[in-house]
């Protein structure tokens, strides 16, 4: 069995059960985020950067989740772009995240806390 952190959501004594891995809930918040506009990319730390620099996607870059019980809270870090209202797409994203999860895990979000990490210019400008 993997040591990775997983979740149980499921468990049914004649069938068996479902567990969800942290970094499933991490890549899910993600992608949601970056599907929002005005999200121009996830911000990582120094090694998610080195990772992306060696040609390797990492789909949950740049997203931190605590898994507990039935609930989840998940930290996001951004690079928004130039031009789009910071209080506005922040929230946009908090909902997407939020109803991503919970539709496809079934768990319930208390939090999305989001920081801003960076401002990217549209280089056709």
């Amino acid at each position: 069995m993997e040591s990775r952190n997983t979740h149980k959501v499921y468990e049914k004594d004649k069938i068996g059960e479902v567990q969800i891995a942290d970094d499933v809930v991490a890549i899910i918040a993600g992608l949601a985020a970056t599907e929002v506009e005005g999200v121009d990319s996830m911000a990582g730390n120094i090694t998610n950067e080195l990772v992306a620099k060696l040609g390797m996607k990492n789909l949950s870059k740049g997203v931190k989740v605590e898994l507990t019980e039935e609930h989840v809270s998940v930290d996001l870090s951004l690079n928004i772009k130039y031009g789009y209202s910071i209080p506005t797409v922040s929230e946009k994203v908090q909902e997407k995240v939020q109803n991503a999860i919970e539709n496809m895990t079934g768990l319930t979000v208390l939090d999305v806390n989001i920081r801003i990490a960076g401002v990217a210019l549209d280089e056709n400008k």
